[in-house]
């Protein structure tokens, strides 16, 4: 076996590779591999903030309790306790190293956001919180003896009898090839917003972790559950940008083109409903309008305290002609945080000896089958600092991550594995494998709304374009390679779920069903229920 470079190989420089890195220096050598630069990640765009008990009259018990509501009967509770309970301290370490979290008179100020039952949401310079965390984290990196090797695609993982030993990269400048030997190495590359045409999420977001992981011999659970935000900017000309859930949880309301709040109509929590509520709720209101538009009001508000709490969600929009103080905003749902992703335990680890996952491309099922507002940089916080626990030996022997637990039951899967590997072209029609291509594929078909005519088109489709689709030779074809993989994880994973739950919506199995309270996973060699 390879001669390992490095004690630790991190790929990702998000939240969840940043701070691992850092945690992981204190017992060895660290080589953080990121295909853009230090910063181009998902978690500078989070606006909302980090969701910890640390306020008075909180606790882990009631933030243990509004995420298990909000998982759908999906939440893994040993999981969520290890969230909550760890959360404040790993908010601390932020804080000692130098994150401006926002206070009022002295204390740190505690925001609200939908489905949480109390103000628990940290945030920094209003709603730029990701920007100021991942800023203080690169900074502590730039001082240390971290290695960094930027615009670096990892292509590939090596694993030799059962472990992985290294990793294979593209530089993405050059086009040369390279093999980094590591001990331990820790996918923490986020999320896949990129595999939708309507996505909060940077051009960097294309599935690469849980494509590399896949690919591997890692097994991935939960591809079904992708979360659509409900309230992006949709302002013709302008990108999709997020508008935080906390503009809602400052008392923020949702309206039709009449002016008439809706959101009571669906959920007794109104405009602090679950995300995946809120998202069905504004397509249809849109579609009962004919095409009609969706507008969030925050105009109750003081002028002087939307421009401080959220800067930089008003200068966005006022840059594109709307000044939020003084009139609604048109919004519309888009693509934001996957739930589902490389399989891992309490301690960060995979079913493959020595590879490790962190954050957004991680499930540990502490999101269940829909993310409770602002846990996602609270996750990257405290499952690094499990699994460089786990790699110096502090954690208790590896489970095996396939054993199903005595309730679960086979899947069966014999129709939907037939229609992956199509004998027959799909159509004359079909149109030719592009990005733009996948991405409109995968908002029709597989988005907020799945039917099971639609997902087995697609599936077709997408099997189809895999076997048609060239060898990679280049970071862009290795990133479609990526995201049609991606696209056909999760395909499989909604085809196989005949219900409803969370962010997961079947038009043709609307009910939630007590029989399906168990996670689908999937390998290279099939599906484990």
């Amino acid at each position: 076996m390879r001669t390992p470079d490095y004690d630790y190989i991190i790929i990702g420089s998000g939240i969840a590779g940043l701070n691992t890195a850092l945690l992981a220096r204190e017992h060895g050598t660290v080589l953080i591999v990121t295909k853009g630069k230090i910063d181009d990640c998902n978690t500078r765009y989070a606006q909302g903030g980090i969701a910890a008990a640390v306020g008075p009259g909180d606790s882990p018990a009631l933030h243990m309790q509004d995420t298990l509501a909000a998982g759908a009967g999906l939440c893994d509770p040993a999981a969520v306790q290890v969230l909550t309970d760890e959360g404040p301290q790993r908010v601390a370490r932020l804080i000692q190293w130098g994150v401006p979290f926002d206070t009022i008179h002295g204390e740190v100020a505690l925001g609200r956001e939908g489905a949480h039952s109390l103000p628990r949401i940290l945030h920094a310079g209003g709603d730029a919180t990701g920007q100021h965390i991942e800023l203080t984290l690169a900074e502590q990196v730039a001082r240390s003896d971290i290695e960094v090797l930027e615009y670096t695609l990892a292509t590939g993982l090596v694993v030799e009898e059962g472990a992985v030993t290294a990793v294979e990269t593209l530089n993405g400048v050059s086009g040369g090839k390279e093999t980094f030997g590591g001990r331990t190495v820790v996918i923490s590359t986020g999320g896949a917003g990129q595999a939708f045409k309507y996505t909060t999420n940077p051009d960097v977001a294309t599935g690469d972790g849980v494509a590399l992981g896949f690919l591997a011999g890692a097994t991935v659970m939960d591809m079904e559950f992708y979360q659509f935000h409900p309230t992006a900017l949709w302002i013709e000309g302008a990108p999709t940008f997020l508008l935080s859930e906390a503009m809602r949880g400052e008392g923020a309301v949702l309206r039709d083109e009449s002016g008439r709040a809706f959101m009571a109509d669906y959920h007794p929590l109104a405009d602090l409903a679950p995300r995946d509520v809120v998202s069905r709720a504004l397509v249809a209101e849109m579609e009962h309008g004919s095409g009609g538009r969706v507008y969030l009001d925050i105009t109750h508000l003081p002028a002087e305290i939307v421009q401080s709490r959220f800067p930089t969600i008003y200068s966005f929009c006022l840059n594109y002609g709307v000044d939020i103080t003084k009139e609604p905003v048109s919004v519309a749902p888009a693509a934001h945080y996957m739930m589902g992703g490389v399989r891992i335990d309490t301690w960060g680890r995979t079913n493959i000896r020595g590879l490790y996952a962190c954050g957004e491309v991680a499930c540990s099922a502490v999101h269940g089958a829909n993310r409770l507002a602002s846990n996602s940089l609270l996750d990257t916080l405290v499952f690094a600092q499990r699994l460089v626990a786990s790699s110096i030996g502090h954690a208790p022997e590896r489970q095996e991550l396939l054993a199903r637990t005595p309730e679960e039951t086979p899947v069966e899967t014999s129709d939907v594995a037939a229609t992956l590997r199509p004998r027959e072209l799909v159509c004359a029609s079909m149109p030719a494998l592009s990005k733009e291509a996948l991405q409109e594929l995968l908002w029709r078909n597989a988005g907020i709304s799945r039917h099971g005519s639609r997902l087995l088109l697609t599936a077709r489709i997408l099997c189809a374009w895999e076997r048609t689709m060239p060898e990679p030779a280049d970071q862009a074809g290795y990133e479609l390679r990526n995201l049609l993989l991606l696209g056909r994880l999760m395909v499989e994973a909604a085809l196989i779920r005949q219900e409803s739950r969370g962010s997961h919506f079947r038009e043709d199995f609307p009910d939630t069903s007590p029989n399906w309270e168990k996670h689908v996973q999937l390998t290279g060699e099939g599906v484990a229920g």
